[in-house]
């Protein structure tokens, strides 16, 4: 008589969930904002909203900045393909464009006004639904249920609130309760590089969503 297996002990369930080789980027999903403007557009649309016209000089020099043949890996891109043909890699909210927000908050506008709580509240809503469609893409293109993902790496640069956009973005996705988290919070540009790099050494032996 074969005797049933016992129930499965710790390293036996670790063992399961992990991966075997090397780190790999299994799927990769994207998403854009709904309101967007290109980069030739952008100085005439900013220093006129801000009612910073009469300031020519800084205007020219933004000008300058978003004409450069190389400024930037995206902006490079947008020089060489048209907006529609690369999703609009220069994305903002524009209230001409459906999305009144600096109708709605005059004070972004004037400098003389504080405005950071209203810009962070803004962004705590935002970030957490962007990624999540983009996170939401991914997954269906690992074709493997979110539960299944043990670890999520969360980079952002908008916003910074307690608990972060990384517990909504969980929720939103599906995630298990236990799953583990880290947060990289105003790092600017280097935060990608380095979430794919911490995402690398913990996706060695565990499943990671970024």
């Amino acid at each position: 008589m074969t005797m049933a297996s016992g129930p499965a002990t710790v390293r036996e369930i670790r063992r399961a969930q992990r991966a075997d080789g090397p780190a790999a980027i299994l799927a990769i999903g994207t998403a854009n904002p709904p309101t967007c403007m290109s980069q030739d557009e952008y100085p005439d649309y900013y220093f006129r909203v801000t009612n910073s016209e009469h300031l020519t000089e800084l205007k020219d020099k933004l000008t300058r900045i978003c004409k450069q043949p190389q400024p930037s890996p995206c902006m490079q891109l947008s020089r060489l393909k048209p907006p529609q043909e690369i999703g609009h890699q220069e994305a903002i909210h524009a209230p001409q464009r459906g999305a009144p927000i600096l109708a709605a908050h005059p004070d972004f506008a004037d400098h003389a006004l504080p405005s950071l709580d209203a810009r962070v509240d803004l962004a705590s809503a935002a970030v957490p639904e962007l990624a999540a469609r983009a996170a939401s893409r991914a997954i269906a293109e690992w074709g493997r249920p979110a539960t299944d993902t043990t670890h999520l790496v969360f980079s952002t640069y908008s916003g910074f609130r307690a608990p972060s956009a990384d517990l909504r973005l969980a929720s939103l996705l599906g995630l298990r309760a236990t799953v583990s988290r880290t947060v990289l919070s105003l790092s600017g540009c280097s935060g990608g590089g380095r979430a794919l790099h911490l995402a690398k050494e913990i996706a060695e032996n565990n499943r990671v969503q970024i």
